[in-house]
């Protein structure tokens, strides 16, 4: 299968450049961070900054948004527009489905966020399925949480991601998509699971994936993990999947732009080998 060129991006990557930005109220962990740069900029640039370094398509996280006011959102939705950036994916990064006693809580917090990704025009948003230890129980009530969102809106495909406590290998993330019986895709990272079964379980689940954070590791010497870099493209190409390769790189190098092109370039020439 040949892998798609298209130059696309993962913003967390650009957190740093972005002020370190978290919007009250939307991701506690982050709130209050103050290692942005001098000069940030801000995410209505985004899109200019993003299309002058040859993206084509982005995911965002939620917690970059400084507003949900409608008129904010639709100067956000002309930004991308206007830089010819695709809006690949919104990216829901807080919330437990899972959990027993505020899971409806967390589902109708979500829901506002899904809200959101809708009125941005994206095609796509994912959400976490939980951070509860994977189990039965926990399994269920995420999934009949996750196809009630899906259920509400029919506009958008709503995602899970290989990623937080509930889903830790590939047995509970195919355990819970068999689940959501198709009313759920899937986003799969490379960097979400790591030590020796990471390449199996990635081999797995990637014919199911419907988005990609393609997140480069890095060795001691702060370059690219090559080998790895390559063994999870080509793995995502063995599978069938065909959309953006949305690259992630460590937010606080300050090469992130550096980094970013390197990751792309590994992306093109495996795009030519495929």
């Amino acid at each position: 299968m040949t892998i798609d060129p298209t130059k696309a991006i993962h913003t967390w990557s650009l957190f740093r450049t972005l002020g370190s930005f978290a919007a009250p109220g939307t991701m506690p962990a982050l709130e209050g961070r103050t290692d942005g740069v001098a000069d940030p900029v801000a995410l209505l640039d985004l899109p200019a900054l993003l299309a002058s370094h040859g993206f084509a398509s982005a995911q965002i996280c939620h917690f970059s948004l400084p507003s949900t006011d409608r008129g904010y959102l639709d100067d956000l939705r002309g930004s991308f527009s206007d830089a010819g950036v695709a809006l690949e994916c919104f990216l829901v990064d807080h919330g437990d489905l899972a959990d027993p006693a505020e899971g409806e809580h967390w589902r109708a917090w979500i829901d506002d966020w899904i809200g959101v990704a809708e009125q941005l025009g994206a095609p796509k948003v994912r959400v976490s399925a939980g951070d509860q230890p994977s189990a039965p129980e926990t399994i269920a009530r995420s999934a009949a949480s996750l196809r009630a969102l899906a259920a509400g809106h029919d506009g958008i495909r709503v995602l899970v991601e290989n990623w937080q406590g509930l889903l830790l290998d590939a047995d509970s993330t195919l355990e819970l998509l068999d689940r959501c019986e198709g009313a759920i895709g899937f986003l799969a990272d490379f960097g979400n699971w790591t030590g020796q079964h990471k390449y199996a379980d990635l081999a797995r689940v990637a014919p199911l994936a419907e988005a990609c954070q393609a997140k480069a590791g890095f060795g001691e010497d702060g370059s690219i993990d090559v080998e790895d870099y390559r063994a999870c493209l080509r793995l995502m190409a063995d599978a069938g999947y065909a959309g953006p390769l949305s690259i992630v790189v460590d937010p606080q190098r300050p090469d992130v732009w550096e980094r970013l092109d390197e990751a792309h370039a590994l992306i093109r020439e495996e795009a030519g080998a495929a």
